[in-house]
């Protein structure tokens, strides 16, 4: 029925979310359909929809009101996050005709048929309350070719009180680890080399499976795959590091040197009323083992600014916090106030201007900080594994990234995609790359 039908997806918010949408859309195409850009004349848009924020929110209806207005004839679907937590909202609303929830996008297609054959609007979101299985998304093979994201968690526990996201994707839940191997081993048959564990709240990993399931196992399985030469994690909370789990991962040498650890603010304060389970003591000492078991591992954070009561005092500690951690990134967010967590009620909600003041101070040191950590590789053999070519002030170069995932910059006459080369860097351009000339 499906087969000649032209679909349209476009994604917003997280890797996860581009994950999925990767899912679904190999799903619409071993259904028959025919994928074409998010540009007029798709019978069908699917929109993954975002709820982070109010922004992402407004984002997520902005796109769904333009896909209507591209084909009016078109089938829209509303899938993800956004469609989870305002399902009633756009049960209402006469430019979507399918609401798809976070824990059913493995239905995409059989909606779609049913929608087809009645013609009319379905709404099909989880109740959290059910004990939700993890639904049945894969992929065999990605558009980037090297690297590959894999989603292997659903959902969070944490509650921190700025945070909506276990509104709209309910509780922990995993993937058991020989679904997640046996994915690996196709993508690792299509020519990836890479592959990035990644989930909503990764280091719950396995709590929801039986003994011995848990990150590390999960890691180990995966680490022998032939042609697999890479493995990188996703956001990692510091509250669940110790060093047994530190020295697992450094005993799997194809593990990259390259943590993401989430902090949000750098004073103790400020995380107890985000609900963070952690003190910035606790944080360093992760810190310190990280840089105890490896050379030099690129550590990178999220930071919140201007959160409900975080007074110049408090910013000013979480600032020099930050700054005495030698973070290779800082990626900086004002807080955005979600209305349905606790944080929307809090006192002391700050300004726009003192929250892009803070942000400010913060995206300073993190240019200076990013030039630190990467001066540390100049003259320096770095492994570099080769993705595109780009060009940068009229040359053209092979790009690609170190193992803690610095940009490095080479000419070569010769094809290096998806190729690993040992490269020696000597200078800095524009800040961001390591060029080896």
């Amino acid at each position: 029925m499906s087969r000649g039908k032209k679909a349209a997806l476009h994604n917003l918010g997280c890797k996860v979310n581009a994950y999925e949408l990767e899912a679904m859309q190999q799903m619409l195409e071993a259904a028959g359909y025919e994928i074409v850009p998010f540009e007029p004349g798709a019978d069908v848009y699917v929109i993954n929809t975002c709820t982070v924020t109010n922004i992402a929110d407004r984002k997520s209806r902005q796109m769904l009101h333009k896909a209507r207005k591209m084909n009016p004839e078109a089938i829209v679907v509303a899938v993800g996050c956004y469609a989870q937590v305002r399902g009633e909202e756009l049960e209402k609303d006469d430019a979507i005709d399918l609401v798809i929830g976070s824990n059913q996008k493995e239905d995409l297609v059989r909606e779609l048929e049913q929608f087809r054959m009645t013609g009319q609007k379905q709404i099909d979101r989880s109740d959290w309350d059910d004990g939700s299985l993890y639904e049945n998304l894969q992929i065999d093979r990605t558009e980037e070719h090297t690297r590959a994201f894999i989603k292997v968690q659903d959902g969070c526990n944490q509650f921190c009180s700025y945070c909506i996201i276990p509104y709209a994707r309910g509780r922990v839940r995993s993937r058991k680890i020989q679904d997640v191997r046996n994915e690996v081993v196709k993508l690792a048959a299509s020519g990836v080399r890479e592959i990035v564990i990644t989930g909503i709240h990764l280091c719950s990993y396995g709590r929801d499976l039986g003994e011995g399931e848990d990150l590390i196992a999960l890691l180990e399985s995966v680490h022998d795959i032939p042609g697999i030469e890479r493995i990188r994690l996703g956001s990692l909370e510091p509250g669940s590091l110790n060093e047994n789990v530190i020295q697992s991962l450094h005993a799997l040498p194809k593990v990259c040197p390259h943590f993401h650890l989430s902090l949000q603010s750098g004073c103790a304060k400020t995380l107890r009323a985000m609900n963070r389970h952690y003190t910035p003591e606790q944080f360093m000492e992760v810190v310190q083992l990280l840089r105890h078991y490896y050379e030099h591992p690129a550590i990178t954070t999220d930071v919140i600014t201007g959160f409900p009561g975080e007074t110049q005092e408090d910013f000013e500690a979480s600032r020099q916090f930050v700054s005495d951690v030698h973070f290779f990134e800082t990626h900086i967010f004002p807080y955005s106030r979600r209305e349905g967590t606790r944080a929307a009620a809090m006192p002391g909600q700050n300004t726009e201007h003192i929250k892009k003041q803070r942000g400010d101070e913060l995206r300073s040191l993190d240019q200076q900080r990013r030039k630190e950590f990467l001066q540390y590789y100049i003259g320096k053999p770095v492994e570099v594994l080769f993705e595109e070519q780009i060009v940068i002030g009229g040359r053209t170069w092979w790009t690609g990234h170190g193992r803690e995932y610095q940009k490095i910059l080479v000419t070569d006459t010769g094809d290096l995609t998806n190729q690993i080369r040992v490269v020696t860097p000597v200078s800095l351009l524009n800040g961001d790359y390591l060029a080896a000339f």
